[in-house]
């Protein structure tokens, strides 16, 4: 697992952060150093934990880089919701997101656990 570049779920991390990044920027500046920042902050923090998870001997060690990405995707998941709701984010573009962050949970869930029967 230490080349992290080639995890599906690191690379779907990676896109998730370019698209938060983007939503981003149509966020009210009021909202820049508060919701923006956080945004993007459980976002980058989701292929971040991934590879440093990569870089540990343990499965167990792994997994715990892999369940801090976990929490950072539902993190990410309310404050998505929360844009939705503010109407930053219109309820098409908020779904596909959501799908995106759903889709990210399964693959940190069933690596996390391909990691404990290791």
């Amino acid at each position: 697992m230490k080349n992290f570049k080639n995890l599906a779920v690191w690379n779907h991390g990676m896109d998730l952060v370019e698209a938060i990044y983007k939503l981003s920027l149509n966020i009210p500046k009021e909202e820049k150093y508060s919701l923006c920042d956080q945004m993007r902050r459980s976002s980058i923090s989701i292929p971040s934990n991934i590879s440093e998870g990569s870089s540990r001997n343990s499965e167990k060690d792994k997994a715990v880089f892999l369940d801090i990405a976990l929490g950072s995707s539902f993190e990410l998941e309310t404050q998505i919701l929360i844009c939705q709701r503010l109407g930053y984010l219109n309820e098409k573009d908020s779904e596909k997101l959501i799908d995106s962050v759903t889709q990210l949970q399964r693959m940190l869930s069933g690596f996390m656990a391909k990691l404990r029967t290791v």
